[in-house]
């Protein structure tokens, strides 16, 4: 009986031992089953970078018709936009006038190439920046040329004319998919546009020509930001001048756009760059407008002061307290001096793009 009972006991222990066992394996996999089914916590979105780096390619589309190649550093043959990327932009800036001739190099830059580039930029994933010169041609600070078919307008048509090709071309680009997010309302304004009745010497009519821009733009879309432009971005006291009359008699806009090219200056970058700064910064402060550099360009021949040169103004422009410098644009990089004849582009005349462009990449 004594061996009875102590079998039946020691088999009664590992019953239990047994049972045990099985509900902490059962617990277990109930717990992991549970963390299995449990939703993870969303995968925190990338960080878009803010700051628009880009490049003015109005000569791109001429540059392909004429046979132009654009390679990689490898030497891969490249759509010139997907090497742009490949460098940090994400940004493309066009160029629009009037009636433009068929001038490969002064001409085309029609409503209908703008939008066939814009579609083309949208679709590589890229922002988006027209640029209105409001003339046949170049418009700068030494030529402000009224568009032909505008020459003999009264003021009043003058203005109406203003909105009816920007509303025009804005609502092609938006009827094919592109809505910008910037518009600049002339190119290199501090003489005025559209000469003579809206030039610098009558500040009224010039700010009635800009806001007919302005409204167009706005008509479109609210949220498009407009720009206005004027050269020389190292000097504090021409912005000031211009910017001061501007708010004075009443003209429109949300962004303060500069140029900036040393190589016009006949001075190395390093003699203004800290005149740039200062301006910019004051820009924002003085009329609490965002602002950027809207056009720069170095010696394509001067490839590592470009370079440095590039990389301080980036620098420069994200440095402005909140967010309020909004961007970087080369003026026609992809212009190789064999095809544009223009000393600040920023390749090579095999096709490949020069070094300097790195600096994107910041």
């Amino acid at each position: 009986m004594k061996i009875t009972r102590s079998f039946t006991l020691k088999n009664e222990h590992m019953y239990k031992r047994v049972l045990i066992v099985l509900l902490i394996s059962f617990l277990g996999m109930s717990v992991s089953c549970k963390d299995k089914n449990k939703p993870k916590p969303p995968t925190p979105p990338v960080a878009v970078d803010y700051l628009a780096k880009g490049a003015d390619v109005g000569w791109l589309s001429q540059m392909e018709a004429t046979g132009f190649k654009f390679y990689e550093s490898d030497g891969t043959e490249t759509d010139c936009l997907d090497i742009l990327k490949n460098r940090g932009m994400n940004t493309i800036r066009l160029r629009v006038f009037v009636h433009p001739s068929s001038d490969p190099q002064s001409g085309h830059c029609s409503k209908e190439e703008t939008v066939a580039m814009a579609v083309r930029a949208k679709n590589a994933g890229m922002r988006v920046m027209i640029d209105f010169h409001y003339s046949d041609t170049w418009a700068d600070p030494s030529h402000q040329t009224k568009p032909a078919a505008w020459a003999n307008c009264t003021f009043a048509a003058l203005k109406d004319s203003v909105y009816q090709h920007t509303y025009d071309v804005l609502n092609a680009l938006k009827s094919a998919g592109v809505t910008p997010e910037w518009v600049q309302i002339g190119n290199e304004i501090p003489s005025g546009m559209l000469w003579p009745e809206g030039s610098y010497t009558n500040f009224g009519q010039l700010s009635a020509l800009v806001n007919k821009g302005y409204d167009a733009t706005k008509d479109i879309d609210s949220s498009i930001k407009v720009i206005v432009h004027i050269d020389k971005g190292n000097d504090n006291a021409r912005f000031r001048w211009f910017f001061d009359l501007a708010v004075a008699n009443g003209m429109k806009f949300d962004v303060i756009g500069a140029s900036y090219y040393p190589y016009w200056l006949g001075t190395d970058y390093t003699a203004t760059i800290n005149d740039l700064e200062t301006n910019l910064n004051d820009m924002v402060t003085r009329y609490d407008k965002d602002v950027m550099v809207v056009e720069v360009g170095g010696d394509y021949t001067l490839v590592q002061n470009t370079q440095d040169m590039l990389n301080q103004v980036i620098s420069i422009v994200r440095g402005i307290p909140g967010e309020r410098g909004l961007g970087v644009i080369y003026w026609e990089p992809e212009g190789a001096k064999s095809w544009s004849n223009y000393q600040l582009n920023c390749w090579q005349n095999n096709g490949k793009p020069s070094t300097a462009l790195d600096a994107f990449l910041n």
